[in-house]
């Protein structure tokens, strides 16, 4: 996780395994075709001149790729929840549902802004860091008014193997907060649940068990910021199945238990 505000840009890569850092993201496509996510297992496609935002603690991995150069922007949690952001947005950011601007609402100076605010950012201007800054909240609050009413674009390319596993990862994304199993998941995309696995791990490079972890853990540190539940309440809602359960994966993968990443992410948002 970036301990300051970072920029960059580059030829996307794809990733050989969903992965997660407790900050904001933004995405640029700059030059050359789509760049394919899933984002909480939701498959989105980015395409040229589009611009998403995402919250990146929400399991997220870019799973096929036609862009030649994309940029990306960093920002600490704490950074974004300053803004002050409509709670609905926040929480729809934290739910895992990217911002991604539509092709009406691409901005010709983009790739120049991603570029000089990489610049800024690696600064050390303090001045300039600052103006970076507010350029960056600037794009996102314009982002937010444009995709309001967007549909996530989804998948439409013809790659049976990823219309498999996308088919899996989407029912984790609807059902992750119910009991499930590795047949459940295997038969939404109508499969045997030893190739629904074996195909689920040649494409996101995880097990299905772990990749629902993921996606139950994320739900978990959204509702711990954004609601007053207790913390056994939000291991229900999240889809865990004991509290002693949800105390191990969330210690093993954030390095603190629940009621600290709350308080400390409450201390921030003042």
């Amino acid at each position: 996780m970036p301990a300051a505000p970072v920029g960059w840009a580059g030829r996307p890569t794809v990733m050989c395994s969903a992965h997660q850092h407790d900050d904001l993201e933004l995405n640029l496509v700059a030059e050359g075709g789509t760049m394919l996510y899933l984002f909480g297992g939701v498959p989105v496609e980015v395409g040229p001149g589009s611009v998403a935002a995402f919250w990146a603690a929400v399991p997220h991995q870019l799973i096929a790729n036609s862009a030649t150069r994309a940029h990306w922007v960093h920002l600490p949690f704490e950074n974004f929840l300053s803004w002050g952001l409509p709670d609905s947005l926040v929480s729809r950011l934290m739910s895992g549902m990217p911002l991604i601007a539509p092709p009406s609402a691409a901005i010709a100076t983009d790739p120049a802004n991603f570029a000089q605010w990489a610049e800024d950012l690696d600064s050390d201007q303090p001045e300039l860091h600052r103006i970076a800054m507010l350029e960056v909240e600037a794009r996102v609050r314009r982002l937010a008014l444009a995709t309001v009413g967007e549909p996530v674009r989804q998948y439409s390319g013809d790659d049976p193997a990823l219309r498999q596993v996308i088919a899996m990862v989407r029912h984790i994304a609807e059902h992750f907060r119910e009991p499930l199993t590795v047949a459940d998941v295997a038969a939404a995309a109508r499969l045997h649940p030893n190739y629904a696995m074996t195909q689920f791990r040649r494409v996101v490079h995880t097990t299905v068990l772990d990749y629902l972890t993921q996606r139950r853990l994320a739900e978990a540190r959204r509702l711990l910021i954004t609601t007053d539940l207790p913390v056994e309440r939000v291991s229900a809602e999240s889809g865990f199945g004991s509290v002693s359960r949800f105390y191990t994966a969330f210690s093993s993968a954030g390095g603190v238990p629940p009621a600290t990443f709350r308080r400390d992410h409450r201390l921030r948002r003042v």
